[in-house]
């Protein structure tokens, strides 16, 4: 019974709308599963196991998917998601905005647009967009920590993609070093409880200096040596050390992108 209902996926009788979704992006984008995986950080068979239908993404990887799409194919993969998209596109596409007295109510956001089963809806929580910049490295950001950047709004975002919700919050990016993965405009979700380098390794982090204030990197390790490398390799690495002045302040847990037209 398994292997015969695996034929009907693979015929597309019972795909899912996720599955053809992601085909059809991929299609759009021109590129093969081998190049998705790429840009995705997984596997060519995970694609493959996407596209029939087989496997369902993560939240993260709904949320990758969303940031490589149009403005329509990211509103959908963001809902399969749990985010509220409406109110990430108009943060994203805001430059300014009034302080509001009173924090929004947040309400629950659909996890799957086959499912209308209130149980299956995720649990959201409150994160603040902080009225502050983080850099691109080599573009200067917000001098000031984490903890004492005011929150200019709430914006609602699934438990699960929070560790440490009480650590967590929004920054918007500047500067192009780390394009084409996190392009200026972006909205970084930054995990500030998780500092340890060791973990950190291949990782996304947000890192600070003195002169530079807050700077968004991936950190590598060669040999001995800690270092902050953009994705752009035009711009120049900066070594980890005590003499430097840096440090890592938060690992960067998921971002969005703003959708194009």
């Amino acid at each position: 019974m398994k292997l015969t209902l695996m034929r009907r996926r693979d015929k597309g009788n019972l795909l899912p709308e996720w599955a053809t979704k992601i085909t059809a992006l991929r299609e759009h984008l021109e590129i093969n599963q081998a190049e998705l995986a790429r840009r995705m950080e997984c596997s060519a068979m995970t694609i493959s196991r996407w596209e029939r239908g087989l496997l369902q993404p993560s939240a993260e990887h709904f949320i990758q998917l969303g940031n490589l799409g149009g403005k329509t194919e990211a509103w959908f993969f963001w809902e399969m998601a749990g985010i509220e998209p409406a109110k990430m596109v108009q943060a994203l596409s805001t430059t300014s905005r009034k302080k509001r007295s009173n924090a929004p109510r947040l309400e629950l956001a659909r996890a799957s647009a086959q499912s209308a089963n209130p149980a299956h809806f995720p649990q959201v929580i409150g994160l603040p967009l902080l009225k502050g910049v983080v850099g691109a490295l080599g573009t200067a950001g917000d001098r000031r920590s984490l903890r004492t950047i005011p929150a200019a709004e709430m914006i609602g975002a699934p438990v699960s993609w929070c560790p440490n919700p009480a650590y967590t919050s929004l920054l918007r990016v500047t500067g192009h070093a780390m394009e084409p993965l996190i392009r200026q405009g972006d909205i970084l979700a930054v995990d500030s409880f998780q500092t340890e380098r060791q973990q950190l390794y291949g990782k996304l982090v947000v890192s600070s200096c003195d002169q530079q204030g807050l700077c968004v990197s991936r950190l590598r390790r060669y040999d001995t040596l800690d270092v902050l490398e953009a994705e752009d390799r035009e711009y120049d690495s900066v070594v980890l050390s005590k003499s430097s002045g840096w440090r890592i302040v938060g690992k960067v847990l998921w971002w969005i992108s703003k959708a194009a037209s």
